[in-house]
């Protein structure tokens, strides 16, 4: 049997619920999902924003298979106008498609909201991956894809929304103007609360935990992003460049985030906090 068709197949042995019609042409799922196994544990909520109803057939029984809860927009407008009905743990963002493409839905999101993006898409260059990261997404995988690895990266995705970075400190650390509380997940800059997302507090986070050390690009990739990402660099590269716009006072010459040529980064509160100390 086709993969469609069996993928047809699987979705008989689950429980759809709430249909709802933005227009006559727009059609938004709303999935109120129990397996077929019974149970009523609360599941965290996907939204799927693509155009291709075989490629989002294939995601919704993947994803629900998992026991996540899924929702599909099939165009932009239908994403914007769902996003706080339903409320996601994650969207899983595709970069072409009908109305607003996806990197204006990804800048739309950013301005109110701090949830995971996994960008899938058919673009393959460096220049498509570096703006929609900068854009704000946590993650980017081309098309075609294994559906194995989209499964981890979700799953990635959402232990690093719901914990951050691995780390034993739960007293609140303060490097000169800069505070992280990790019980409340708070980072504030000279007592304004920073708006970042899981991914830029998870790597703060791991930069913090570490203090004065020179920490490999290899090594925070695979802390921060995860143990199957190696070669990523880009990710890391923007991501840091994103952090210094929020926690330094001049990025280009940045105090608390300092490259190592060849190597990778070293996070330096003291020189920071010595210099912020004499500016003041």
């Amino acid at each position: 049997m086709p993969i469609l068709g069996i993928a047809k197949h699987i979705v008989l042995c689950y429980t759809m619920g709430e249909i709802m019609r933005r227009d006559e042409t727009s059609v938004i799922w709303a999935l109120k999902v129990t397996r077929y196994t019974g149970g009523s544990m609360k599941r965290p909520r996907i939204m799927v924003v693509d155009d291709d109803p075989g490629l989002t057939d294939l995601l919704q029984v993947s994803l629900r298979f998992e026991g996540y809860k899924v929702g599909i927009a099939p165009d932009g407008v239908t994403a914007l106008a769902f996003l706080p009905r339903f409320q996601p743990a994650l969207i899983i963002l595709d970069l072409v498609m009908p109305g607003p493409d996806g990197f204006a839905v990804l800048e739309h999101v950013r301005r109110n909201s701090d949830v995971p993006i996994l960008v899938l898409s058919a673009k393959h260059s460096v220049d498509s991956k570096v703006r929609a990261l900068n854009g704000g997404a946590d993650d980017y995988l081309t098309k075609p894809f294994e559906m194995e690895e989209l499964i981890a990266r979700v799953k990635a995705l959402l232990r690093r929304a719901a914990h951050g970075a691995l780390s034993n400190r739960t007293a609140p650390q303060r490097f000169g103007h800069l505070c992280i509380e990790p019980q409340k997940r708070c980072v504030t800059l000279r007592g304004e609360r920073l708006h970042l997302t899981p991914t830029e507090y998870a790597l703060l986070v791991e930069f913090a935990s570490q203090p004065d050390e020179v920490l490999s690009r290899t090594f925070l990739l695979q802390r921060v992003w995860g143990p199957e990402y190696r070669t990523e660099s880009n990710y890391l590269h923007v991501y840091v460049q994103r952090l210094r716009s929020k926690i330094e006072d001049d990025p280009a010459n940045p105090r608390y985030i300092v490259t190592v040529p060849g190597v990778g980064y070293r996070f330096c509160p003291d020189a920071a906090a010595t210099a912020e100390s004499a500016a003041g």
